[in-house]
């Protein structure tokens, strides 16, 4: 039984049966099929299928809430039974943001693989207000936030993170050591969609001062792409930045500013144990890296 419902998840979540079926590593026949017992057993639909895609009935988006609790439950179950014979298994959900996605779970994911071979992972990127909205509803079981969590979740500090001012290589505060922050009402501003920007809006709230927005998107290398181009200025966490070789001017901000980066469990269920040695995992990388 719970492999239909998996099935059904993978094709909402994935927006596709082909793209379920190729994620489940069987044919869209096996994942339709799975889908349509599902349906005759509840005895209403679940699915509405369209050449744009597929999408939840009425009925279910009703039931969404209780299928990702019960995925949620039979993960911890598996990984719980693994870990009492003694082989650690099962999958571990992760939601990310691209920071970390790109400069701290490569290599936490590498170690872990290393060590526990069986176990497999799910990675889910998006931004701040994706990941908390997975950890809210279950569909992950482990997040990296922005602390404070907006989610009642149990979380874990990682590390302060400093926010540094992003602007044209040819801006007059090419000479300056830092970028006094209140300068963002006049400079043309470049921000994240409200749901996303989390950083730049604490560090403004907290002088006061109010951007001098010009444009929106929801990506954060568009954003240095357009401060490349010239079109204004930003301000992004230092581990964003990292390791990048941008044509553009980075400054600390006046005043210092930082995010706290952590780790939550689900607010859905309790994690199993492979998901609570992961988390171990990178709590001892990152506390290595910051020493």
């Amino acid at each position: 039984m719970i492999e239909k419902y998996r099935a059904l998840m993978s094709a909402v979540e994935l927006g596709s049966l082909t793209r379920a079926a190729e994620a489940l590593g069987c044919t869209q026949s096996a994942v339709s099929h799975a889908i349509a017992s599902l349906e005759q057993e509840l005895g209403f639909r679940l699915l509405l299928r369209a050449r744009s895609g597929i999408r939840l009935t009425d009925e279910g988006e009703r039931m969404l809430p209780a299928v990702r609790s019960l995925l949620s439950a039979g993960e911890q179950l598996e990984q719980t039974a693994a870990s009492i014979r003694g082989l650690d298994q099962g999958t571990v959900r992760i939601g990310a943001f691209t920071s970390v996605a790109v400069h701290w779970l490569p290599a936490v994911l590498k170690e872990f693989q290393r060590d526990y071979p069986h176990v497999s992972f799910r990675l889910l990127n998006g931004d701040y207000h994706d990941v908390n909205e997975w950890l809210a509803d279950g569909s992950v079981d482990i997040g990296f936030v922005a602390l404070p969590c907006e989610t009642p979740c149990e979380c874990i500090a990682l590390m302060e993170d400093r926010l540094l001012a992003i602007l044209p290589p040819d801006s007059r505060f090419a000479s300056y050591p830092r970028f006094p922050i209140v300068e963002c009402e006049r400079e043309p501003f470049i921000s994240l969609l409200q749901s996303s920007d989390h950083d730049a809006r604490r560090a403004l709230d907290a002088t006061g001062v109010k951007p001098n927005v010009r444009f929106y998107t929801k990506d954060d290398y568009a954003i240095i792409a357009m401060v490349e181009q010239g079109l204004g200025m930003s301000i992004m966490p230092e581990l964003l930045l990292k390791g990048r070789h941008d044509n553009v001017l980075t400054l600390p901000l006046v005043p210092e500013a930082r995010r706290t980066i952590g780790i939550a469990y689900s607010a859905v269920g309790h994690p199993g144990p492979a998901t609570r040695r992961f988390c171990d995992y990178v709590v001892r990388y990152v506390r290595e890296q910051a020493g």
